[in-house]
């Protein structure tokens, strides 16, 4: 994914070169302080004076322009147009009640030049945060047999595994992933590329074979630290631009039987060591960080235990929330432990941060969670504990298993909130072993994900297609073998 000055740069938009451009500084207080016609215009301005020849300043001026419509497009929401979404979905809410929400802080808000703008997911949230709230729905779904079902695969996972074979259960699955740009999303006659991700070869993830794809492709190393298949395809008027690929894989259930008396030191000269117990974008040792870590870790010095008291408290501690776009956001981890509510990527990278701070390598895995009726884009993590090697936690399942599985015992939701810390389902399509990393071939552009990879990237010359201006999706069937 990345090892070359270029991705270096990249990858520390937001991390050093910030730091070194009093422009950006600027620009970044005058967009915290709501003034994003002032923000932009500069941001401009010093577009326009800065050589050609510093094309990595230029790349930093034009993110942090890119960078406000992204933050205008997540709060998009008028007061008008939110009172009116939540009145079709909340018995009884009267006005006087979404004000005090408001003074209450229970909404995102953010006021852009003047007028004051919602996220677009504050509906949601509001029942992800607030059971009260939730338990006032008028659309609510019944997700019992989805919850019984995710029980149901923790206890045969761990029933299956045992000391000497943690990878239990193998399932193969067929996959057929499109992204498609919208008509004239892109000028005619240009040349599209693409990126779409595809497993990643792990302990628990092999026998990637690509079967077809839409046009000629280049697959990426299976063990790339963000895994692709790269397609090209030339833009027409009027007309979608479509990337599709079909595959097979194989992947097991997981569950390592951990036991804290068996952890062996670590060797301060491993290079998973060094390199995984370090800060770097989103994974800051801030003093929030170190206070928080001192408070609940104190002199322990076993990894295991540490790693699971993180896990304990971010499970029991943390609330789950849509988010907003990671490029937008300057410090992800710092933004879930001050806010105390974030999505799966926020939570692995809180959890990945507590973890290095402590001594315990850890690193970010994602791509796509498939299990039947609850399939989406996921990020969960890895830590790295001897003499087990790399194994899985999961903090948001963790939380689910606490906040959300309204249907089971409490002894089932502990179950499944227990597993997840050293054991996953089979129902995950993994393409990356870490975070921020640079794609291959590297885009000529700004990525619309510079933190994940899971809904593919677009490009035509220099020019990065966000979100948008297309599509993703992904079919998965499992493949049963006959008899």
């Amino acid at each position: 994914m990345k090892n070359c000055l270029p991705v270096i740069l990249v990858v520390f938009f937001s991390f050093t070169l910030q730091a070194q451009s009093p422009v950006v500084q600027e620009a970044a207080r005058l967009e915290e302080g709501g003034k994003f016609k002032e923000a932009d215009s500069l941001l401009r301005a010093a577009l326009e004076k800065e050589p050609q020849s510093t094309a990595d300043s230029r790349k930093l001026l034009e993110f942090e322009l890119d960078r406000l419509e992204r933050i205008r497009q997540d709060y998009s929401l008028t007061k008008e147009r939110l009172f009116s979404q939540l009145e079709k979905s909340i018995k009884g809410i009267t006005r006087s009640e979404f004000e005090r929400w408001i003074l209450e802080g229970k909404l995102d808000i953010r006021t852009i030049d003047g007028v004051q703008y919602f996220v677009g997911v504050s509906r949601s949230n509001l029942f992800w945060r607030y059971p009260e709230i939730a338990a006032r729905r008028i659309d609510a779904s019944d997700d019992s047999a989805f919850e019984r079902a995710v029980w149901e695969s923790c206890v045969a996972i761990k029933k299956a595994s045992s000391n000497s074979e943690p990878y239990v259960m193998p399932k193969q699955f067929k996959v057929v992933m499109k992204v498609k740009a919208k008509a004239n999303a892109v000028p005619a006659g240009e040349r599209v590329r693409a990126w779409l991700p595809i497993p990643r070869k792990f302990p628990f993830q092999t026998d990637f074979k690509l079967i077809s794809s839409s046009s000629e492709v280049k697959i990426s190393d299976e063990e790339s630290t963000i895994r692709s298949a790269y397609l090209e395809q030339m833009s027409a008027k009027d007309q979608p631009t479509e990337f599709k690929i079909e595959y097979t894989y194989s992947t097991m259930g997981i569950h390592f039987d951990l036991k804290p008396e068996q952890v062996l030191p670590y060797d301060s000269d491993d290079p998973v060591v060094r390199q995984f117990t370090k800060e770097g974008p989103h994974v800051v040792f801030t003093d929030k960080i170190k206070k928080l870590s001192d408070e609940f870790v104190g002199k322990e010095t076993n990894s295991l235990n540490k790693a699971r008291a993180f896990y304990d408290w971010i499970t029991m501690n943390i609330k789950y929330s849509y988010a907003l776009e990671y490029s937008t956001m300057r410090n992800i981890s710092d933004y879930c432990l001050t806010k105390m509510y974030g999505d799966c990527g926020q939570e692995a990278l809180l959890f990945i941060t507590l973890c290095r701070y402590n001594g315990v390598p850890a690193r970010w895995q994602s791509g796509w969670f498939t299990f039947p009726g609850g399939k989406t884009i996921h990020d969960w993590t890895e830590i790295y504990v001897k003499p087990w090697g790399w194994v899985p936690v999961d903090p948001y399942m963790g939380i689910f298993a606490v906040r959300y599985l309204k249907s089971l015992s409490d002894e089932q939701k502990e179950e499944v909130r227990q597993f997840y810390f050293g054991g996953l389902d089979h129902y995950r399509m993994s393409a990356n072993s870490d975070h921020n990393q640079e794609l291959n071939p590297p885009k000529r552009s700004m990525r619309s994900d510079n933190v994940d990879f899971q809904r593919g990237e677009l490009e035509y010359g220099e020019t990065n297609i966000y979100f948008d201006k297309y599509s993703f999706s992904l079919e998965i069937e499992e493949i049963t073998k006959t008899p």
